[in-house]
């Protein structure tokens, strides 16, 4: 796959996103074999949501990362750009308030959430910086940003055979499983050329977020960035 095919217009990616939406989560829970159920757990633990707090949920999907937050008493808004996503969600979850929107001209007013939040999504958005600095636009001073992503295992041997894994396993696995095994060859390349933890940590601080911080869980393979709104 080129570089040109990484760079995907917005319209391009949200119908590969449509493509899968009907069978995503069980395809998440298989290729990242459960793990992506801890990774989620981690991400409501960082937000640190409660009665009171809105919550906005980017790139939510069908609502399987926003209904935590909404059982903890928060007032969490799922926010996604695939219509098929949302299609399925409004589904599954029709308590909870789905709303279409772009992560990088985002349909709310400024200062509108105590945290925003974004699982998995934010490598798949084109400008990945301007989203970034349009969360900020969102949240109110003091607020919070959870950015949960794939990232870069620590230790180099392991590295390896993580990268081998998503271009070699990834693929044929994605086939028995998934409605559009080909978008996973996309996600694949995705991750392999997302940069590291500090680089996407700089890329937080540019946007204008304070106290920028990260963790690694399972080894690097995912990385939990954290930041205030100054």
């Amino acid at each position: 796959m080129s570089r040109a095919d990484l760079d995907k217009q917005p319209r391009e990616v949200a119908a590969m996103f449509d493509q899968v939406a009907e069978r995503y989560d069980l395809t998440n829970d298989v290729l990242s074999l459960g793990q992506d159920r801890r990774w989620r757990t981690e991400v409501l633990t960082a937000v640190d949501a409660g009665p009171g707090d809105r919550v906005l949920d980017l790139a939510a999907g069908t609502g399987t990362s926003s209904l935590p937050f909404a059982r903890a008493g928060a007032e969490v808004v799922p926010c996604d750009f695939s219509q098929g996503m949302l299609r399925v969600g409004k589904r599954l979850r029709p308590g909870l308030g789905f709303t279409a929107g772009d992560a990088t001209r985002l349909p709310f007013a400024d200062a509108t959430f105590d945290a925003v939040t974004i699982s998995f999504g934010l490598r798949n958005v084109v400008e990945s910086r301007l989203a970034l600095a349009e969360m900020l636009r969102v949240t109110r001073p003091g607020g919070r940003l959870v950015v949960c992503e794939f990232s870069h295992p620590t230790w180099a041997p392991f590295r390896t055979v993580y990268v081998e894994y998503l271009m070699r396993a990834l693929p044929p696995i994605a086939r028995f499983v998934s409605s559009n095994p080909e978008a996973y060859v996309y996600l694949a390349e995705s991750i392999r050329a997302w940069p590291d933890q500090a680089a996407l940590a700089g890329w937080v601080r540019e946007a204008g977020w304070s106290a920028v911080a990260w963790r690694n869980l399972s080894g690097g393979i995912v990385a939990l960035h954290r930041a205030t709104r100054p």
